[in-house]
């Protein structure tokens, strides 16, 4: 059970910042997860006035506010044609729609859950992301950041740098968690691929080799594919053994490589 002592709603960043800097006080997000903890908050902080629920358009990025809900990722066009519709795979399957209307950006990034289908696809499109305090700093930065870090995620940033995109994922039923997690991105000439749920957060992997820089076929996406189930440490829960995703990572891979080759 959660159990909270005192509800807050900052009308400023500085005075949210100022409250989450006591270990006992938590940001609530979209407070899904949060309440299936078994802890005591002192303060609930709550950012939903503070204008972070809009997706913003410039020339050349897409700004994402904290509390900008799953659903609204789901289906917005403008990231749609960015991501050529991957950022609506990435979450449709998140429980229900009902859920995905709750749950926000901010929480599912901040949280950096190993199970995380938004921060597999995140990391695939370079993102970055904007603390409070901290400043604007690329995602895979952000995800290294220790645990125990205190300050206000404020926006996803997710730059107009072209290329294609794939999102793939596997899991035992349709709303489960995912047992493993794939995105593909090309963008001027260079692969990244980045796995999740291995059960720990998602990994980023470059194309080192250079096995698909001169085009993919079926015999270069299985290489590629071998290449990066070889590299991943991949572990087991109780939703699959690590040799079972280290099988899965092979097919997803190649599967999101070929993918890849039709959208070019």
């Amino acid at each position: 059970m959660l159990t909270i002592g005192e509800y807050s709603r900052p009308q400023s960043l500085d005075e949210a910042y100022a409250l989450c800097q006591k270990k006992n006080n938590v940001v609530l997000g979209g407070m899904l997860w949060l309440k299936m903890q078994h802890r005591r908050v002192g303060t609930a902080i709550d950012l939903c006035d503070l204008g972070l629920d809009r997706i913003e358009e410039t020339a050349d990025a897409y700004r994402i506010g904290a509390m900008v809900p799953l659903r609204a990722l789901e289906t917005h066009a403008g990231l749609a044609a960015l991501t050529q519709g991957a950022m609506a795979e990435a979450v449709r399957h998140i429980v229900g729609v009902q859920f995905r209307n709750c749950a926000t950006v901010g929480g599912s990034v901040w949280g950096r859950f190993g199970f995380s289908d938004v921060l597999t696809l995140l990391l695939a499109l370079d993102a970055r992301v904007v603390l409070h305090r901290a400043g604007e700093m690329p995602l895979a930065d952000f995800a290294a950041l220790p645990r125990n870090t205190r300050d206000i995620l404020t926006q996803i940033i997710l730059p107009k740098t072209g290329g294609r995109t794939v999102y793939l994922s596997q899991r035992n039923i349709s709303t489960d968690f995912p047992v493993l997690t794939c995105a593909l991105s090309e963008r001027n000439g260079a692969y990244t691929c980045v796995i999740g749920a291995r059960p720990m957060p998602a990994a980023v992997f470059a194309d080192e080799k250079g096995v698909l820089a001169q085009g993919i076929t079926e015999d270069s996406a299985r290489a590629f594919a071998e290449d990066i189930a070889a590299r991943a440490v991949l572990g087991g829960n109780m939703r699959a053994s690590g040799d079972y995703r280290r099988a899965i990572c092979k097919v997803l891979v190649r599967r999101a490589a070929m993918a890849l080759s039709k959208e070019g």
